[in-house]
């Protein structure tokens, strides 16, 4: 409160520091009663405080809901609304990061920030010449519609999508980032979302950013990718016309760790909608990258997801789990599956993702190996399609003896009456009973 402005802004700074510095300390500023003083004379205040004054209510809010609200609380939305219309670059600057990081937290609190009217002057900022001003504004946005389809539709609505899709060709990569993350925000609530966001002509434009040499910007533009594929067996269809699968599929080669993840859900989302679409992604050599994630990838987490997305692609009919299993990807599935070292969460994908592989495969060379290591419960879905393959084929049949495959299902101890004991049966009444006598 003192008289001398450079104090005044001094001071502020300080408390802004303090604030950034620890949750406790925030705690502190706003248990003072410091806020309301903060912004009570900011609209007469200069460019430099008023800079300053955002910095303080950025850093309280940061922390938590509770904090960001109590800075709501203060009427200081209004003020930031006023900042952002302030002719200084940096004044709009201070005023959108406070307007993120309050948004970011929840659906209310991001609300409170449209209905304060910054969502219209956040789109004006990104039009702005500065390129810190526009990726500040670009991260806000993103921030505000990440919540629900209607901020996202609030944000479209001030006609948001244009002026992002206008900047994916920036050269500055942290603008990149933001720009792709705020599309990707918008476009992943609803179809409509996602066909607006490609309306503003993204296509193949968004293709370049899978080979920027900034790792966020091939994530945040892979993940845009995956936000408009997942939503109808039409937008995936959009996706690869454009080329977008094979470009994914580069990504995920040429890349590693969680840089990857997006790109492997775009590929499982893909092939998920229709086998027309699982053969596009087989086409485009998807599966060896997949398989790759499974063997060198150490988080749980992103061989999960390769293991899921490997399963989308097989699980349509024989001739896609052929090209699946021809990959050598049924043993690295069950490697992982027995590991005693893969989580709760990674063991139920991958069996899942066996299954679907398993119930459809009818390529016995891949299966073979697997009748020597697999546990009952994945056992019997290999026999399951033994015995429906057998039958009706006199090759396989023999070299289902010479491979030493007859012998090991006369060792397998199956209940009476079970599945796996008509299964077993099935596939011992298509040869004479003196050779199956032999095991």
């Amino acid at each position: 409160m003192d008289v001398i402005p450079s104090i005044r802004q001094t001071a502020a700074l300080a408390l802004g520091r303090l604030a950034d510095y620890d949750v406790d300390l925030a705690e502190a500023i706003v248990k003072a009663g410091i806020l309301p003083q903060l912004i009570c004379s900011l609209p007469e205040e200069n460019h430099y405080y008023k800079k300053t004054a955002a910095f303080v209510l950025r850093a309280v809010a940061k922390h938590s809901p509770q904090l960001a609200h109590a800075v709501v609380q203060c009427g200081s939305l209004e003020v930031l609304v006023i900042c952002l219309e302030d002719f200084d670059p940096g004044v709009k600057e201070g005023a959108a990061w406070a307007c993120g990081y309050i948004a970011r937290h929840n659906p209310e609190l991001s609300q409170a920030v449209v209905d304060a009217g910054a969502v219209p002057l956040l789109v004006l900022c990104i039009q702005e010449p500065e390129i810190a001003l526009k990726r500040i504004a670009a991260s806000t946005l993103s921030d505000i519609s990440k919540h629900s389809p209607e901020l996202a539709q609030t944000v479209v609505d001030a006609g948001a999508i244009a002026h992002l899709a206008h900047m994916i060709l920036n050269p500055d990569a942290k603008l990149k980032r933001q720009v792709l993350s705020a599309l990707s925000q918008i476009a992943k609530h609803s179809v409509d979302l996602a066909e607006l966001v490609v309306e503003a002509e993204i296509f193949p434009v968004v293709l370049t950013c899978l080979k920027d040499s900034d790792e966020y910007v091939k994530k945040n533009g892979a993940t845009l990718i995956r936000e408009i594929a997942k939503h109808t067996p039409e937008l995936s269809q959009l996706v690869v016309n454009s080329g977008g699968v094979a470009a994914v599929v580069d990504c995920i080669d040429s890349s590693r760790g969680t840089v990857r993840l997006p790109g492997i859900m775009t590929l499982g989302y893909v092939a998920a909608h229709s086998e027309n679409l699982s053969m596009a992604v087989i086409v485009s050599k998807g599966i060896t990258p997949l398989c790759a994630c499974l063997v060198e990838e150490h988080e749980d987490h992103i061989k999960a997801a390769a293991a899921w997305a490997l399963g989308q692609i097989g699980r349509h009919t024989a001739e896609h789990a052929r090209h699946v299993a021809a990959a050598n990807v049924l043993p690295a599935m069950l490697d992982i599956y027995v590991d005693p070292q893969s989580s709760d969460d990674l063991k139920t994908k991958t069996k899942k993702a066996l299954k679907n592989i398993l119930q459809k495969c009818t390529y016995l060379p891949a299966l073979e190996p697997l009748l020597h290591d697999a546990p009952p419960n994945i056992m019997k879905h290999i026999i399951g399609q033994f015995s429906k393959v057998l039958p009706h084929d006199s090759k396989a049949r023999r070299l289902f003896v010479t491979t030493g495959g007859l012998r090991k299902i006369q060792e397998i101890q199956a209940e009476p009456g079970s599945l796996l004991q008509e299964y077993i049966n099935t596939i011992n009444n298509c040869y004479p009973e003196e050779i199956v006598s032999l095991f």
